[in-house]
């Protein structure tokens, strides 16, 4: 894409650094050495065996904008065989061959309520609730380094609608055939993310993606079909986007190389939760943060100096006590925002001013404000954070 004179928004080169996919064969491969490695610990050294999982919270990563997203530090949790986890340790391995015979080796798929219900087969190691076997899950993937959609789980979430500018090229699980999805000709709907997108293809012309947070204003700019008037594709994250919606648009652009706004309320969830865990991850998954982050999008708004720009005083609510700690802790222990002083000036704004501002508060200046005024403007000045 060229730059063209109406917008600032340039496309930029492919980066280098996408993550690599993990074949199913490599995977098998991986949990079979570490099951040979734990049977040789008993059988041969006579020792007892253990697990080493990195430890998933914000304080265990570090964020390096030239890489693009959080990254696991070396604090660990180690889990060693004995009287009282012997049960988790069984369940451990229990799961790492249903992953390793049943997904990986048969091409299969499972969600996570799936490998609950399994488990009642396992007899004593068989799980008695469902947050014990997502746990372990995520130990699992944890402690392999692959994501879990690349093992065959499948997400129950949904993964976010797109329409606009954008061909799809899926293939028929069963036929093995491409399939030819037309973004910008779903009616008055869109199309949703699969579950799984790493064998998808995409084509399009548009000059941006810009992700939404909230269902009803997406669907105004599907309504009044914005993505023709701006070129672009919209994407509903529909609050905090799952992990196809964020696997989606990284692949959408690491493979065309076309950028990325987003587009939240401007409260601190908004860009605390939402924006940062969609640019730069979460602590909790910071081990596979490199697949499900997009270090490509920049923050389109709504931001504090929005509500004095756009006359929106009367259309705000007060800080509550949540969202005044979420913010202060931010500040206080946040790895993204601690590096980037524009978002330190945005929340310390948000904080003085004592009140946040919802994507719908354009509203007071028409129904289509949003999508008439404001986004044109935006653009057109195409400043945004980072």
């Amino acid at each position: 894409m060229t730059a063209k004179k109406k917008s600032r928004i340039v496309r930029k080169r492919k980066p280098s650094s996408a993550p690599t996919i993990v074949s199913k064969q490599v995977a098998s491969r991986q949990i079979l050495d570490l099951a040979k490695e734990m049977y040789e610990t008993i059988m041969k050294k006579r020792k007892k065996p253990e697990m080493q999982f990195p430890i998933r919270q914000l304080s265990n990563v570090k964020y390096d904008e030239k890489v693009g997203h959080f990254e696991i530090l070396g604090k660990v949790s180690t889990r060693t065989l004995s009287y009282t986890t012997v049960k988790t340790f069984a369940q451990s391995m229990r799961l790492l061959a249903t992953t390793k015979n049943d997904l990986l080796d048969k091409n299969d798929i499972a969600g996570k309520r799936e490998i609950y219900y399994n488990s009642k087969s396992w007899d004593a190691c068989k799980f008695d609730e469902q947050p014990e076997s997502d746990n372990l899950l995520d130990d699992m993937e944890a402690m392999l380094g692959i994501n879990r959609e690349q093992l065959g789980y499948i997400p129950e979430e949904r993964g976010g609608d797109v329409t606009g500018r954008l061909t799809v090229f899926d293939v028929n699980p069963a036929t093995g055939k491409e399939v030819k999805i037309d973004c910008a000709n779903m009616g008055s709907g869109a199309w949703s993310v699969p579950s799984r997108v790493e064998h998808l293809k995409f084509q399009t012309k548009a000059r941006f993606v810009l992700v939404v947070e909230t269902s009803s204003l997406f669907q105004r700019l599907v309504h009044h079909q914005y993505y023709d008037t701006a070129n672009c594709i919209l994407v509903a994250m529909s609050g905090v986007p799952t992990r196809a919606c964020r696997r989606f648009v990284r692949r959408l652009a690491d493979e065309v190389g076309i950028p990325v706004l987003a587009f939240t309320d401007g409260d601190p969830y908004g860009y605390c939760n939402i924006y940062r865990t969609l640019k730069v991850g979460s602590g909790s998954a910071a081990h596979i943060n490199k697949y499900f982050c997009v270090p490509q999008v920049h923050y389109l708004g709504v931001t504090p100096q929005d509500v004095i720009d756009y006359d929106l005083q009367d259309a705000t609510h007060p800080l509550n006590d949540k969202d005044i700690k979420r913010a202060r802790d931010a500040l206080d222990n946040d790895p993204f925002i601690k590096h980037h002083k524009e978002w330190q000036d945005a929340l310390n704004q948000m904080l003085k001013m004592g009140v946040r501002v919802e994507q719908q508060a354009f509203a007071k200046h028409g129904l289509n404000f949003v999508l008439e005024e404001y986004l044109p403007r935006k653009l057109k000045l195409g400043k945004f954070l980072p």
